[in-house]
């Protein structure tokens, strides 16, 4: 026994949840680009730890 009923609100709301779920796609994507650029384009990466570090003083590199 099958109740498959597709009425025209069943049709507008799958096409809405199939546009979310590519923009949800598309952002996730997007962050992962970035952050992959940010990344692989980064130099030495130092945490802020309340510390003072010898490369941000003025006389390290006298």
């Amino acid at each position: 026994m099958s109740f498959h009923i597709d009425s025209a609100v069943h049709k507008k709301r799958r096409s809405q949840n199939l546009g979310v779920a590519i923009c949800l796609v598309l952002f996730i994507g997007l962050i992962m680009i970035l952050s992959l650029v940010k990344l692989t384009n980064a130099g030495p990466v130092e945490g802020y730890d309340h510390a003072p570090r010898p490369t941000l003083t003025e006389g390290a590199s006298e």
